[in-house]
């Protein structure tokens, strides 16, 4: 494939771009263990976004699990093809947990950890680019990481499991602008406690 961009993303940085459709995004983990969380909105009209609703109910109707897997299609909040997950190598992508604010921190982890950076900071500072704010923040997808559901119905946060040099191809259905936060969660696995940085090359398809 021929590469259009190739961007490396420092650790707990925040990224955008445009996908037009048929393009391929790879979004790379680099060492291991980085959680990855990624918005996406129609390129054309934002108003169009990604759903986590309707990407899932659409994976439990053609019998697939909760989690993303290659094969998986992102759905938009208009039940439309947004992206296509082509080929990954983790096998394992998240929907449910959402994306990590100072808020949750606190709540989840005490009140010292109120004001350390989040994913939310992340994506509202790269939505302001767009004309966009707090009212525009939607369910994301959090790549190479590990929330499995206990048998009690607990979801939980633990190790991630891809390797180094893991990724995920991304086909893009239609034009879509891709909000990325390469995660600065420390307190708990979803980065192995140390966030690292990222690699995404945007291909023609």
């Amino acid at each position: 494939m021929s590469v259009i961009a190739d961007h490396f993303v420092p650790a707990r940085a925040p990224f955008s771009a445009v996908v037009k459709a048929g393009q391929v995004m790879r979004i790379i983990d680099l060492e291991s263990q980085q959680a990855v969380d990624a918005l996406f909105y129609n390129a054309l009209d934002f108003s169009e976004r990604y759903s986590a609703q309707d990407t899932l109910a659409g994976q439990a109707a053609s019998g697939k699990p909760f989690y993303l897997e290659t094969g998986s299609v992102l759905l938009s909040n208009e039940g439309r093809k947004m992206m296509t997950l082509m080929a990954d190598t983790c096998g394992y992508h998240d929907t449910c947990a959402g994306a990590c604010s100072c808020e949750s921190n606190t709540v989840r982890f005490g009140h010292e950890t109120r004001f350390m950076h989040s994913c939310r900071e992340n994506f509202l500072a790269e939505l302001q680019k767009y004309g966009m704010g707090k009212r525009d923040l939607v369910s994301n997808v959090n790549f190479f990481m590990n929330v499995p559901i206990r048998p009690d119905g607990e979801m939980t946060v633990v190790d991630g499991v891809s390797e180094p040099g893991g990724y995920v191809d991304l086909r893009a259905e239609m034009d879509v602008l891709v909000l990325i936060s390469n995660c600065p969660q420390v307190n708990n696995p979803c980065n192995g406690f140390r966030p690292t940085p990222i690699r995404i090359i945007i291909s023609e398809g």
